[in-house]
């Protein structure tokens, strides 16, 4: 028996696809393609559930999928007081060798800089007060402060004391205000560092101090010819001031003495020598 119109109607009908083969209709008999029908629509039935439980996964898959986020755990209130950055100090013994002021007083004079050490160079030679150097004793070079000042030198990075007995003239390079021996840089923290950031307090002496007596020193020069071209140029415009040129260690310096040591007259030569060479800087030096 063949199928009857209505149901060829349904089965073939436009809005509905051909039916694939495993429920295609059986036109052997039309009870058969009454079961037949029944068993397509329900595979149509299951397929359209299915399809139905894939759209979330298959239309939104390129959403990230949402995570709730937690609120971070409190933070731990710290406490307000901070730290000292300062290290703590550890006094140096005071010096009790006769070549040394009496420091149990204040001092008279403070200052706050960079200080460096110097030794081989140096070593076993005449000093500025015509002592010889000793790179492995207690010293230090400093521009202005008296021949034989006695001064404790604190590194402010390190907390160490020590005290020293100012025997020279320098430094001489821009912005460090003490040369330290060999040893006393070792005492306070400053050989391995080389430059490191001091606190200088200078004692009186027991007797008077002498009068300041002051120079200008400026190098090192690395050519001879710049220190001989300064040096003329100085005997010219400073005719009573004694001008001397002299090769050091390092390189060729100039020193200007004004004839009364004045320290108005060598600050006003300071200031008219210049920079002549990016590494010769004019310098204040008290001589005594």
């Amino acid at each position: 028996m063949g199928t009857s119109p209505k149901l060829r109607r349904l089965d073939r009908s436009p809005s509905q696809p051909v039916p694939p083969n495993p429920c295609h209709l059986d036109r052997s008999s039309s009870r058969s393609g009454e079961r037949s029908g029944e068993t397509c629509i329900s595979l149509r039935r299951a397929a359209l559930s299915a399809l139905l439980a894939l759209l979330p996964l298959t239309g939104c898959h390129h959403k990230p999928p949402q995570v709730s986020q937690q609120a971070p755990p409190p933070t731990s209130r710290r406490s307000t007081s901070q730290p000292s950055t300062n290290p703590p100090v550890t006094p140096a013994p005071r010096p009790t060798s006769p070549s040394f002021d009496d420091t149990s007083g204040p001092p008279i004079y403070t200052e706050t800089g960079l200080a460096s050490w110097y030794g081989p160079n140096y070593n076993r030679r005449a000093a500025a007060d015509g002592t010889v150097y000793d790179q492995d004793g207690m010293t230090a070079a400093h521009r202005t402060l008296p021949m034989g000042s006695t001064v404790r030198v604190t590194n402010l990075t390190t907390g160490q004391q020590a005290y020293v007995r100012i025997t020279d003239r320098g430094p001489f390079a821009p912005g460090r205000i003490l040369d330290l021996s060999v040893g006393a840089a070792k005492a306070v923290g400053v050989y391995r560092a080389g430059v490191a950031r001091v606190r200088i307090e200078a004692f009186a002496h027991t007797s008077p101090d002498p009068p300041g007596h002051w120079c200008v020193q400026t190098g090192p020069f690395t050519k001879e010819h710049d220190a001989r071209d300064l040096k003329t140029a100085l005997i010219d415009r400073y005719r009573t001031a004694r001008v001397a040129e002299f090769q050091g260690p390092t390189g060729f310096w100039v020193r200007i003495d004004p004839a009364d040591h004045a320290r108005a007259e060598a600050l006003a030569m300071q200031d008219w020598i210049g920079n002549p060479d990016p590494s010769a800087l004019p310098y204040l030096v008290r001589i005594d």
